[in-house]
């Protein structure tokens, strides 16, 4: 059986209305301050089956003459269609370009063009800046009407696909004129459905007529009636695509920063997206110093390095983890000691650590699993008490919480990771954290080959080559720029499979404690005793479905790899052969997790 989720409602609200205030606003200034035609095209928006693209309209087309004059062109053919119609002229359409839209922080267009650059039509966005996150489709209009057919359908459902992916809007809306059948008809099919019917008054100035709204308490007829209608399509997922288990969200802003890398990242600005990525990790995390490596592992390692754990020592780590934690600590030559992890937060047990600590315990490894933090403030405890370091392994909680604070904020040092099924992903990569500035020095020489940063190519120690490229690190500030609503995306799609999985019998989700805000990385289950079927069955089913799934890490104790052998500890065995990670990537559709939840019903009733 589910139980509710423990974030306070109101507070979740709040904060992810800022979060899409947020999307919205920085995701349009981004696109609309373009100036380079290299640019604008990283920046645009492929269509299915290579019939076009999406450009955005931004301050490069602020200039071009050809451009304005086929805008007035367009809006002259369709005023019917516009509730403001006056007289269009060349220098008309440039002003309403900059002033009402580009000076705009709400209002965004994008030109529909086929796929030999040709601008067949635009539609964009407006007043998207409100609490209840509704944004409106505007803007609608194909300029050119021979040729390209469907392309417009496809534009729109582009256009919507982008904006749930990049902003997250809870509603989908627009207005038309109620007496445009063709209009209607047009979003009717693309799963548009009626709301309300807005009447409008007809008012007629010196330059033209325009339509307002009829203010309430106003009892005369109207002129005219906007109908309001609302992106509602029914469809379900019809489950003949594989639904994977994870996949990132790459926006405009990612393409943009890796093609300026490419083109211009070496000699003088090798470093150039390296340093900003750094610095705007250690910035969000809220840290002092960030290095960034070539992986999570290569993080630890030069972490336990830094720390001084040598051959012999004792590391503690939680017996659920990637096997890279441990891994890590042999490549000191310390010995990995496996404790339990808790019931409820699948992280480091603090009462199991405290009970394995012995003289040769040199340091412990909190790894905030799948997204959900450790108990801290007992680990610290626990750890200062003993003068043992500590190190989190926050590969995949990014962003994740513990009481208000981040993870990678509690320990000595940390460690993150972007590899291609994380959050925030580079392809491969990690990144080192910490606010101690000696531990930072010996890390940052034995990162760069053990290098004595005062004498070139002089060698003090034996280091290793953990580097990051500027490339990757375009992509990991773009990223992490966008950190906040990708874990919006995350807490969202659990949201659904909570929704989605309630009252089935014999299962339950991973909850965040009344402690933590996990950025649910993975959204996971356990089979209970009362399941009709195992947990290996379950994923075979699913898969036939297509829905693909990955079992929870196993005991990793139980691997034969470890210089000392021990047993598994209980809770970690029993959620290991029992847990299942479901899909989770960040781009899942509500439909995607509905055909999910729909799957297990069947296979568990």
């Amino acid at each position: 059986m589910t139980t509710k989720m423990n974030t306070d409602p109101k507070t979740e609200i709040t904060r992810v209305i800022q979060v899409y205030k947020k999307a919205l606003s920085e995701n349009f200034k981004f696109l609309k301050q373009t100036v380079r035609l290299d640019d604008l095209m990283a920046k645009s928006i492929a269509l299915p089956d290579e019939i076009g693209f999406l450009v955005p309209v931004c301050r490069l087309h602020v200039d071009d003459e050809n451009l304005i004059s086929v805008l007035s062109k367009w809006r002259k053919e369709n005023f019917f269609a516009y509730p403001s119609q006056f007289e269009v002229t060349d220098s008309g359409t440039k002003s309403w370009l900059v002033s009402k839209l580009l000076d705009v922080e709400d209002r965004l267009l994008f030109l529909v063009v086929n796929k030999h650059g040709k601008p067949i039509g635009h539609l964009g966005w407006a007043n998207g800046l409100n609490d209840n996150m509704e944004m409106e489709v505007d803007n609608v209009v194909r300029g050119e009407k021979e040729g390209n057919p469907g392309i417009m359908s496809m534009a729109m459902n582009a256009l919507i696909d982008w904006a749930q992916e990049m902003i997250g809007p809870s509603e989908i809306s627009l207005k038309v004129f109620s007496d445009n059948e063709s209009a209607v008809n047009f979003y009717r099919k693309l799963g548009f459905q009626d709301d309300k019917l807005i009447p409008l008054r007809k008012h007629v100035e010196a330059t033209g007529t325009f339509y307002r709204s009829i203010e309430q308490g106003d009892n005369s007829a109207a002129d005219k009636s906007f109908l309001k209608m609302d992106y509602a399509p029914n469809r379900p997922y019809d489950g003949t695509k594989m639904i994977l288990t994870a996949g990132p969200s790459i926006s405009a802003r990612e393409a943009s920063y890796a093609l300026d890398a490419a083109r211009y990242g070496w000699n003088n600005q090798w470093s150039g997206y390296i340093k900003q990525f750094e610095k705007v990790f250690a910035e969000y995390i809220g840290v002092k110093h960030a290095i960034s490596t070539s992986s999570c592992t290569g993080a630890l390692h030069l972490a336990l390095l830094g720390l001084g754990i040598k051959p012999g020592d004792e590391v503690i780590v939680p017996d659920i983890t990637w096997v890279a934690t441990a891994n890590a600590v042999t490549y000191c030559g310390a010995i990995p000691i496996f404790a339990d992890i808790q019931e409820d937060s699948w992280c480091l047990d603090p009462h199991s650590f405290e009970s394995l600590i012995t003289e040769r315990t040199k340091a412990v490894i909190a790894v905030h699993l799948y997204g959900h933090p450790a108990q801290m403030d007992r680990i610290v405890e626990i750890a200062r008490k003993r003068n043992i370091p500590i190190l989190e392994d926050a590969a995949p909680s990014i962003g994740a919480e513990f009481k208000g604070q981040k993870m990678g904020t509690f320990g000595d040092a940390s460690a993150f990771s972007f590899q291609g099924a994380k959050l925030l992903v580079t392809g491969e990569g990690g990144m080192f954290v910490t606010n101690n500035d000696k531990l930072y020095e010996k890390v940052l020489s034995l990162w760069d080959q053990g290098r004595d940063p005062s004498r070139m190519f002089w060698i003090n120690d034996t280091g290793w080559k953990y580097k990051m490229s500027n490339v990757q690190a375009a992509i990991g500030l773009g990223q992490i720029q966008r950190s906040d609503e990708l874990i919006g995306a995350k807490r969202r799609i659990f949201k659904w499979y909570d929704e989605g999985l309630k009252g089935v019998q014999g299962l339950k989700l991973n909850y965040e404690t009344s402690w933590a805000r996990s950025i649910y990385w993975m959204s996971s289950i356990t089979l209970d005793k009362t399941a009709k079927i195992s947990r290996d069955d379950l994923r075979s089913k699913l898969k036939a479905m297509n829905v693909d799934t990955r079992p929870v890490f196993p005991a990793i104790s139980q691997y034969p790899i470890w210089p000392k052998v021990q047993k598994p500890q209980p809770m970690a065995k029993k959620i290991g052969d029992t847990g299942i990670n479901l899909p989770s990537g960040v781009c899942l559709k509500h439909e995607q997790v509905a055909y999910v939840c729909e799957s297990i019903r069947k296979i568990l009733k």
